[in-house]
């Protein structure tokens, strides 16, 4: 990691985490894009559901002021199975349904024509490569030592929500990134 100047070395197990909360936003600035670009994921958390928020109060009432977090796998193991993750087969045709994704993002075609005016800036190659690397994770999570293109479109949304900016255009119409990656996920075929 590098701090103007000066380089400080990482373990090999990291995790960089943030948050961008939409709400009273003074003093925060947004990022620019070359370094939201750098995030693999742009995961959204909504709510909890009411459910949800009565077990937050419950587990509340019995919390210690300190709770202690015991980890479940050591970071040997997550390295291990990174090294697993890495080894999910990826088909040929799979990598040319990712690139046809990105790539629509960037110049749109044939049937997605249309968004082209929608469009300021397309995904860049850190997309393509995050696609894969999600998509990958979640077949491993899955159980799969392959590849789907469901793999894809699920990953598709959080993987490409920050790296498409929409145009003006697209803004005043209300069509956001997120529209956009349904409309390639509906349209872009599928191997």
């Amino acid at each position: 990691m590098t701090i103007g100047e000066s380089t400080f070395p990482l373990p090999e197990l990291f995790l960089v985490l943030a948050t961008q909360n939409p709400i009273e936003q003074e003093g925060t600035y947004p990022l620019p894009e070359a370094q939201v670009d750098r995030f693999m994921l742009k995961v959204k958390v909504g709510y909890p559901t009411r459910e949800q928020e009565r077990r937050i109060l419950d587990l509340l009432d019995h919390a210690d002021a300190k709770a202690v977090m015991s980890p479940i796998l050591s970071p040997e193991q997550v390295i291990a199975a990174r090294r697993v993750v890495d080894s999910v087969y990826v088909d040929d045709r799979i990598k040319e349904y990712i690139v046809e994704l990105i790539c629509e993002t960037r110049e749109p075609t044939g049937i997605n024509n249309g968004m082209r005016g929608y469009i300021e800036t397309g995904a860049s190659p850190r997309a393509t490569i995050s696609l894969k690397a999600a998509a990958r994770a979640l077949a491993y999570l899955n159980g799969r030592g392959y590849i789907i293109p469901d793999d894809i479109k699920s990953c598709a949304p959080d993987v490409l929500r920050h790296r498409i900016r929409v145009s003006y255009e697209a803004e005043a119409e209300g069509i956001t990134s997120e529209d956009i990656i349904r409309r390639l996920l509906e349209t872009v075929p599928v191997p």
